[in-house]
């Protein structure tokens, strides 16, 4: 008799959970409908996103390389459709100022980066004075010199992404302007800076040489092998 009690019990029991969980699912099975909505319509839209921006990338890539093989490749670069995408448009921008300083347009070339670098998002340093050392480069002896220096002051400032780079300029500027002397101290200078690259190292050396000063042992050792090389 106990145990049909205690079964009835159990039974009694598991129905009236049943009906608990009946009611609360009528009266809140939208709210999980909606959530396993919500998840697959999400993954769905990352995943589409995903593809779409892959599709977008590789179709920049091949316009790009198209652009490059080009007889004129300022202009088709120039005409690359690199949609919304900031990275893109910079990489655009670029290629095609890098074009036009080949084709020996350093000038248009040295404006349309500066123009790049104006339009750099704020906070993003490194691309702005990517653009800008390429301007100064692409301008060369045209630029005028004032605004060159002031770029370059600028560009080398301690810390600054491409500080060597920019030192390195300076030192060019100093001896297209007859000052070897004081570019042959800003070369030491850099020499003994950390971070210095091999091919920075070996273009301070053979700066010097072309001076007719003596190179740093560091940068003697370092041009060797490329000497040898060629």
């Amino acid at each position: 008799m106990t145990n049909q009690s205690d079964s009835f019990i159990d039974e009694v029991t598991a129905d009236l959970r049943r009906d608990r969980l009946f009611r609360v699912m009528k009266r809140y099975g939208w709210i999980v409908v909606l959530l396993i909505l919500g998840i697959v319509g999400g993954s769905a839209y990352y995943e589409y996103t995903r593809i779409e921006n892959n599709r977008q990338a590789q179709a920049f890539g091949d316009a790009v390389l198209a652009a490059d093989a080009a007889p004129d490749r300022a202009a088709a670069l120039a005409a690359v459709d690199a949609g919304d995408d900031r990275n893109r448009q910079l990489v655009a921008g670029l290629l095609t100022a890098g074009a036009l300083a080949e084709q020996g347009q350093g000038a248009a070339a040295a404006e349309d980066l500066r123009a790049l670098a104006r339009n750099v998002q704020s906070g993003d340093a490194l691309m702005h004075d990517l653009a800008m050392l390429k301007a100064v480069i692409a301008g060369g002896t045209d630029m005028n010199p004032a605004d060159r220096d002031g770029l370059l002051t600028e560009l080398s400032r301690p810390g600054a992404p491409f500080e060597l780079l920019a030192l390195e300029q300076k030192a060019v500027a100093l001896i297209g302007a007859g000052r070897d002397d004081d570019a042959i101290m800003l070369i030491r200078q850099i020499q003994q800076k950390d971070g210095l690259s091999e091919p920075l190292r070996r273009r301070l050396a053979e700066m010097m040489i072309v001076m007719g000063a003596e190179p740093e042992p560091e940068a003697v050792a370092a041009g060797a092998p490329a000497a040898a090389a060629n």
